[in-house]
Formats: C-alpha cells, structure tokens, sequence
C-alpha cells in the first residue's frame, strides 16, 4: 500500500481546523497563534545527522554543533564526515557516543542499507524499521523523521518531552503526562496527529517567545 501523500501548508491549516472543532483545546491554540507552521526539513544524511545532534540536549545547542559541521564540511555528505576524526568531531560538538552514531548513519548511506528515496514510497513501519536498524537512530528520531521529513500525516512521536509539557499547559494538567497517557490521548486526533503535535509544538514555543 502507498503511503499517503505528505503534508503541505494546506493540509496543516484545514486538519487544524478540523482538529480545532473536535478539541476545545487545541481549538485555543489554534485561535491564539494560528494554525502551526508545516515546520519540514529536506530529507537525507544532514538532516538525521542534525536529529542524531538534537538527542537529549536543548535544540539551541544541537544547532550551534549542526551550524559549526556544516561551516566545516560543505558538502556535508557520507565521505566527507568519515574523513574527520573523533577530535575534531568533538570540538564541533558531538560527544564519543553520538560521533559513533553519525559514522554508524555514514557507512549505511555508503554501502546502500539505507536510501532516502526508498524511505519515501515505504510504509511508516517500514521506515521505522529501516531507521532503528541503524545504531544511534531510536523511535524517537523515526518518527520525527517521518513527521518532519516525509510529512506523513498521523505520526505520534513518543518520548517528546516538549509535547508533554504543551499538552499538560492546553490541557490544564496538574502534571506532565506520561508517555503512554500522551498517546493514549492522542489518539482522539486521528488521522491527524501530526498535525496534531504540530499544534502543541506551536503552542511550547509561541508561550515562550519561540519560533
């Protein structure tokens, strides 16, 4: 079966109207800030390798390393990444573990296990089970890439702290829900649900001068 086709600035804006009649709070959100932005990243190596960058540290810090790679390395491709060694590496921002991660990434675009343009025409498990095979790329980081890469409509993604905490404040929670409580909750937002977390992503960074 085809995936279905990916999101556009189109799609967000009736899903989140759609959304906005089904859920008095996200309709809040969306009467406050306005529908979310598509927020997409172009997919290949530099974008997982940013993702990869992104784990358990600020987004700020991920992109200060992300930006000094690529001040380095222009084209920031497979090869071009191998050829740098752990120092450098570590001066630019990745720690021994996630060093590990980007040369793991680097030899399967490399030796042909993973392929982008296959990733497109894959169903989302089969994407997810491309992407976990790879060690250093989790459940997370497939299903961000799923949501923010290849756009596909209904991905929850597990794990997002920042999620948590907008779902907790639109909701009037008196704590962060769990992550199990999260995607219980989610799924009223079918088929939208990334749309959805677009949505609360929307509301995290507008309440605190984000963008």
């Amino acid at each position: 079966m085809n995936p279905p086709p990916p999101l556009t600035r189109e799609s967000v804006r009736a899903a989140s109207l759609e959304l906005a009649s089904r859920d008095p709070a996200l309709r809040r959100v969306v009467e406050t800030y306005g529908p979310p932005p598509l927020w997409s990243r172009r997919p290949g190596f530099p974008t997982l390798i940013h993702m990869i960058l992104e784990q358990q540290v600020s987004l700020a810090s991920a992109k200060a390393a992300f930006d000094n790679l690529r001040a380095r390395l222009n084209p920031l491709t497979p090869h071009t990444f191998l050829t740098r060694g752990d120092a450098e590496l570590k001066r630019i921002g990745f720690s021994r573990q996630k060093t590990r991660y980007g040369r793991e990434l680097a030899h399967a675009v490399q030796d042909g296990s993973l392929r982008f343009a296959a990733l497109a025409r894959a169903s989302d498990d089969e994407v997810r089970t491309q992407l976990t095979a790879i060690p250093g790329i989790g459940p997370w980081t497939a299903n961000i890439y799923l949501l923010m890469v290849l756009r596909r409509p209904d991905i929850w993604p597990p794990g997002d702290i920042a999620l948590a905490q907008a779902a907790r404040e639109v909701k009037g929670l008196p704590h962060r829900p769990k992550d199990e409580d999260l995607t219980r909750m989610a799924r009223r937002w079918r088929p939208w649900r990334a749309v959805a977390a677009r949505i609360l992503w929307h509301h995290y960074l507008s309440v605190r001068g984000r963008s």
